[in-house]
């Protein structure tokens, strides 16, 4: 699936990632997954910490997801296009890795570099997977903020949070481009 010829830097500047609503089968397998994942963990973790871990949301656990978003929504009082956006992820999906930030206690590691290590996972597993040729979308929304559906349906701890969640599977159109960042316009060179 992934492009030899195009180097890594190139890949880099020109990637896109897929819209979920724009994913379908197939989704990687286990076997395929597992590359995927072990390239997301390769990130900066200072002390060696591993202050995250993973969920994997294969199909049966998307539409449990799906209910439990929608009866959260009611008991929220949240009105429809919330509570549609909020189950819709997990309805329309099909694979799905949550990136849980699990910080560990440290005397020397602040809490706020794991939680940024975590987010380095995220954006190494979207980015091994879009350059494995899957199609892949980082996603977060209400539900992955709110404590009882993140405890209930993910089985977080008090300490632990959702980083992201990263959508897997085939892209079914080109996704579009968006306008990029005026990078000149936001570097500042400091030379004394």
């Amino acid at each position: 699936m992934a492009n030899p010829e195009k180097s890594a830097s190139e890949f880099l500047q020109t990637r896109r990632s897929v819209p979920a609503k724009m994913l379908g089968l197939p989704v990687p397998d286990r076997a395929a997954l597992m590359p995927l994942l072990m390239a997301a963990v390769r990130v900066p973790d200072h002390g060696k910490l591993e202050p995250w871990r993973l969920l994997v949301l294969e199909q049966g656990a998307m539409a449990r997801l799906a209910a439990l978003a929608e009866a959260r929504a009611l008991a929220l009082g949240l009105d429809a296009d919330k509570t549609a956006k909020g189950s819709a992820q997990f309805e329309t999906g099909n694979l799905a890795v949550v990136v849980i930030s699990s910080p560990k206690p440290s005397d020397k590691i602040p809490v706020s570099e794991q939680v940024y290590s975590a987010g380095a996972v995220c954006v190494s597993l979207l980015n091994a997977a879009l350059a494995a040729g899957w199609g892949a979308n980082w996603l977060s929304g209400w539900p992955s903020h709110d404590r009882s559906f993140v405890t209930q349906g993910l089985g977080l701890t008090a300490d632990e949070t959702v980083a992201g969640i990263i959508h897997i599977g085939t892209a079914q159109n080109t996704p579009p481009e968006r306008p990029r960042p005026d990078v000149p316009a936001l570097v500042e060179w400091v030379t004394e």
